[in-house]
C-alpha cells in the first residue's frame, strides 16, 4: 500500500511504525474471510481492510477522528485472525493498537460512552473495586429490564451467580517446590481473574508446584494494562505495566526467573508485546527482557508433563461417574489416565492462538492426561468477549457468543475447556456444560482436586469438592 507521511509526521515513533505496517498490505482482502465482524456485519469498513483505510486515511491526513471512522475501529475485537490469516504479515495489532490512542486524543465521545469506558477503567483492572461491582450488578440483575442502555444490561449479566472466596495465594509470596526445584517462575495473577475466578491461579500454583517450580508471585505485579491499552489509554495502561515490569525486573535480579507464567492468555499476548510498547521509553532494557521470559502456561507444561510423565493419576471411580460409564466393569490391572473417558471440547482462546501464535500445546497437554479432545467448527473465530467487548459492543458480541457456543454444543462434549477468563465467562453464560480453565483439568489430572465447576451432582467422593 503506498503511502504519503511526511518527513514531520514519520519523527513521531507511532506514525513510523504505522507507516511499516500500512506499507506491508497488498490489499488482498484475505483477512475478510477470518473476521468475525465482517462476517457478522457483512460491511467491507468492519473488515480489517476496510478499518486499514479508514485508519490511513485518519492519520495521513492528521485530522481528528470523526464518528465513522470511530463507529468501525470501535466495532474491532482484537482477535487478531486476521494476521494469522494475512499472507503478507501485516501486524494490524500494532496499528490499531496506535487507531485507538489517536482516537482518545483526538475525538470526543458522547457523554454516556465517556461515562462506560472510564467505569471500567477504574474497575475492572482492579480486583477489590471488581468484587464490589460484581456484587451489586448480582443485586441489580432482577432490575436490567428497567435498564435504557444494552450495555448497562450487559454488565448487570456480566455476574456470576456466585462470587468466589478471596484467594491468599494471590497475595506476594514464594511457594516452594514439592520435592526438587527444577525452575524458578514468576505467575501473574492479574486483576479480572482474581475477582470472577479464584480456582485458576490455585490449580496452576499447585500443579507448578507439584512439577517442580518454586512459584514466585511478586511484590507490586497487578493487571497487565490490556484493558486500558485497548481503549486507547496509553498512558494509564503504561503505568500498570511499568508496575509489573519494575517487580518482575527486582526479581530477574533477585534469586532470577525461568519463566514469567500467565494463565490468561489475553494478558499474556500484552506482556509479550511490552518489548514494543516500551522501545521508546527509560524502561526499554527492562521491558525487553520481561517480554523475552513471558510464557503463557502451556508453554511451560508442554515441557514439565511429557507423555509418558509418571504424574498423571490412573483411572478412578469419579472420571467414570462423570463420563456415564461403570467404573466396576474396568479392569483393576489397566490403569489410564483419569481423562479417559471425558470428551472435553477446548475452545481456542484468541489471544492464544492468533495473538500468540499458541496452537496446539493446550489440546496436546490435554489428550496426554488422556482427554478425549474435540474442537468446534470455525475454531478460529472470536466468541466475543474480547476484554471489554462484550460490555462496550454487547450486540455484535451476543451474536458471536451464541454461534461459538451452538458450535460447541454441537459435540457433545463432557467439559469445555479454554485458556482465558474472558472466553469461559462468555461461553458459560451461554451453555449448561461445564467451562474449566485447562490447567484445572490438568492439575486434576496429576494429583489435585476436581474442579469445583464440575457440581456436586458429577462429582463423587473419590474426588473431594473443594468448597
Amino acid at each position: 500500500m503506498q503511502t504519503t507521511f511526511t518527513p514531520e509526521q514519520l519523527k513521531d515513533p507511532a506514525t513510523k511504525r504505522s507507516n511499516e505496517i500500512l506499507r506491508s498490505c497488498v490489499h488482498c482482502g484475505f483477512c475478510t474471510a477470518t473476521c468475525p465482524t465482517y462476517q457478522v456485519l457483512g460491511d467491507e469498513l468492519d473488515s480489517p481492510r476496510g478499518r486499514i483505510y479508514l485508519i490511513k486515511d485518519m492519520l495521513e491526513n492528521d485530522r481528528p477522528a470523526d464518528e465513522k471512522t470511530v463507529k468501525h475501529i470501535d466495532r474491532c475485537l482484537s482477535c487478531l485472525a486476521c494476521m494469522t490469516t494475512c499472507p503478507s504479515g501485516v501486524h494490524y495489532m500494532h496499528l490499531v493498537d496506535h487507531a485507538r490512542e489517536y482516537i482518545e486524543q483526538t475525538y470526543k465521545r458522547p457523554f454516556s460512552d465517556r461515562a462506560l469506558r472510564w467505569i471500567l477503567a477504574r474497575i475492572l483492572p482492579y480486583p477489590t473495586r471488581f468484587r464490589l461491582a460484581l456484587l451489586g450488578a448480582k443485586i441489580g440483575r432482577p432490575f436490567k429490564w428497567l435498564m435504557p442502555d444494552a450495555r448497562l444490561k450487559a454488565m448487570l449479566e456480566m455476574a456470576p451467580k456466585s462470587i468466589p472466596p478471596v484467594s491468599r495465594n494471590d497475595d506476594p509470596q514464594v511457594f516452594s517446590a514439592t520435592g526438587a526445584r527444577k525452575m524458578r517462575v514468576a505467575l501473574m495473577t492479574g486483576c479480572a481473574q482474581r475477582a470472577l475466578n479464584t480456582d485458576i491461579n490455585d490449580a496452576t500454583i499447585r500443579l507448578l508446584r507439584r512439577l517442580g517450580a518454586e512459584v514466585v508471585i511478586a511484590e507490586g505485579a497487578g493487571c497487565c494494562g490490556a484493558l486500558t491499552h485497548h481503549m486507547g489509554k496509553t498512558r494509564e495502561s503504561h503505568a500498570t505495566a511499568a508496575r509489573n515490569i519494575r517487580a518482575w525486573w527486582a526479581e530477574m535480579q533477585g534469586a532470577g526467573l525461568d519463566a514469567i507464567v500467565i494463565n490468561t492468555s489475553g494478558c499474556g499476548t500484552t506482556v509479550k508485546d511490552y518489548g514494543h510498547m516500551f522501545r521508546n521509553e527509560p524502561l526499554a532494557e527492562e521491558a525487553a527482557a520481561v517480554a523475552g521470559l513471558a510464557r503463557d502456561i502451556s508453554e511451560v507444561l508442554i515441557d514439565l508433563l511429557p507423555g509418558d510423565a509418571p504424574q498423571w493419576r490412573a483411572v478412578n471411580p469419579a472420571r467414570d461417574a462423570i463420563a456415564g460409564t461403570d467404573a466396576a466393569h474396568m479392569p483393576e490391572t489397566a490403569p489410564a489416565p483419569i481423562g479417559q473417558g471425558l470428551k472435553v471440547a477446548y475452545h481456542a482462546a484468541c489471544s492464544l492462538q492468533h495473538g500468540q501464535q499458541i496452537k496446539t500445546y493446550p489440546k496436546d497437554l490435554l489428550k496426554r492426561a488422556g482427554f478425549e479432545v474435540v474442537e468446534p467448527t470455525d475454531s478460529h473465530l472470536c466468541c466475543g468477549s474480547a476484554g471489554t467487548y462484550n460490555l462496550m459492543q454487547p450486540e455484535i458480541s451476543k451474536q458471536l457468543k451464541d454461534r461459538k457456543v451452538r458450535t460447541l454444543e454441537a459435540k457433545a462434549p463432557d467439559i469445555i475447556a479454554a485458556g482465558n477468563i474472558g472466553c469461559m465467562m462468555q461461553i458459560g453464560g451461554g451453555t449448561d456444560i461445564p467451562v474449566v480453565h485447562t490447567v484445572e483439568l490438568l492439575d486434576w489430572a496429576t494429583g489435585g482436586p476436581q474442579p469445583p465447576v464440575l457440581t456436586a451432582e458429577r462429582a463423587t467422593p473419590a474426588v473431594p469438592m473443594l468448597r
